[in-house]
């Protein structure tokens, strides 16, 4: 008699994020529970600009890894706060200890070494005729994102760096999810990082029309709202540990209860215009359509979503139309990362599912709106969507559940 297969998960085994919220787990949820903000003004930028930068202990974890290694002080912010990141998913999951390292990497950004190059364009542009550093091109490759989050770890898996506009860190999580379950790969690490609080990304957000215009300390970012458009940058990573893994292997680690992933679903959409969507966020519907029926959850099993919404009315609005759509008018419980630290463009899907994480690990979190018509009275919340999307028409969302044993 052929032996029934047991069954396998996509298990959240660790994470780390650096943000304007902190660079620890407690002052994440330190900060989300007592509604600090990581909102302010830097002076290069202007002080009619909020922006959220790295809280002082980010910045505090910045600087030591400097001091590490001189090479690391040579290196953009985005992959410096990959790197903090990844080395908190790895601690968290307790793969450090093990005396081989084959996992993948999949950390994706935006715009990857955005405050060093227009660094070293600025200095080509002052003196064109003085002859560039041999150091500009390797240290402004997106590809050095990935690759040094492995030189630090030591990693020997498979590295890829990647841009998907604002819904990169959650296609890192289609990415890794697809080598696991093909069996290519035991372990993966999946996230996005970027640091784009720099004059010419804020010039070119203000040139799109939808930055805030509100002061920083008069919640700037607010997600939702239909009056005006309010993004604002923020910067920061978050990294997630995936791991292939059966239900006697959860049990021998002593564990009772684990957040997976349980489907990616990707959408695009032929947008109107180079910034512009579908006003019914088609994207959004066949991202989110797709991770339900990858998952086999019906649209009544969802509890909460936390939600792309970076403020911008006509961005806001589709994903709500898209919303209603596919969970058939009952819209459960909504949040959003953005209210707290803005919006980090391909690093805001991953600090999304940090907070759907907390949510699923019974952090009381506050929601942008309660429940309509679906119970979440069984608290603690089981089944959740993190939505993203960007330029181009692209879209993602990722199911995450809660699952006891």
């Amino acid at each position: 008699m052929q032996q029934k297969q047991e069954q396998e998960w996509i298990v959240i085994r660790g994470m780390g994020s650096i943000s304007g919220l902190g660079c620890s787990r407690t002052e994440v949820i330190e900060a989300y529970t007592t509604g600090r903000t990581a909102f302010t003004y830097l002076p290069e930028l202007g002080l009619d600009t909020p922006v959220a930068p790295l809280s002082p202990s980010g910045e505090a974890a910045l600087h030591a890894l400097q001091k590490e290694n001189p090479d690391y002080g040579t290196l953009d912010r985005t992959v410096q706060m990959a790197m903090v990141a990844a080395r908190q998913a790895v601690a968290e999951a307790g793969w450090e200890n093990t005396s081989e390292f084959p996992i993948g990497i999949n950390i994706g950004s935006s715009r990857g070494a955005t405050g060093l190059f227009e660094h070293y364009h600025a200095e080509f542009l002052a003196k064109p005729e003085l002859r560039l550093s041999p150091s500009v091109s390797p240290s402004t490759t997106l590809g050095n994102v990935a690759s040094w989050v492995a030189q630090d770890l030591q990693a020997t898996g498979p590295v890829i760096s990647h841009s998907v506009t604002c819904s990169t860190a959650l296609q890192a999580f289609a990415n890794g999810v697809a080598w696991l379950k093909s069996g290519m790969a035991k372990r993966f690490l999946v996230g996005g990082a970027e640091a784009p609080l720099t004059p010419f990304t804020v010039a070119q957000m203000k040139g799109i029309g939808i930055y805030s215009k509100l002061a920083a300390d008069k919640q700037p970012c607010r997600p939702l709202n239909q009056e005006q458009n309010t993004f604002v940058l923020g910067e920061g990573a978050a990294v997630f540990a995936l791991e292939r893994m059966t239900e006697n292997e959860i049990a021998a680690l002593g564990l009772s209860e684990v957040v997976v992933v349980g489907a990616v679903g990707l959408g695009m959409e032929q947008t109107p215009s180079k910034t512009g969507l579908t006003p019914d966020g088609q994207h959004f519907q066949k991202a989110m359509q797709q991770a339900l029926s990858l998952a086999q959850r019906s649209p009544a099993e969802i509890d909460a979503v936390v939600v792309h919404a970076p403020g911008t009315k006509a961005g806001d609005k589709a994903e709500m139309t898209a919303l209603n759509q596919v969970l058939h008018q009952r819209l459960p419980s909504l949040f959003s990362s953005k209210t707290s630290m803005g919006h980090s463009l391909g690093a805001s899907g991953a600090l999304s599912a940090e907070m759907a994480l907390l949510i699923l690990q019974n952090i009381p979190l506050e929601p942008l709106t309660p429940a309509d018509g679906v119970s979440t009275a069984a608290n603690p919340f089981r089944h959740l969507l993190i939505n993203s999307a960007g330029f181009g028409g692209n879209s993602a969302s990722l199911l995450l559940s809660r699952v006891r044993f």
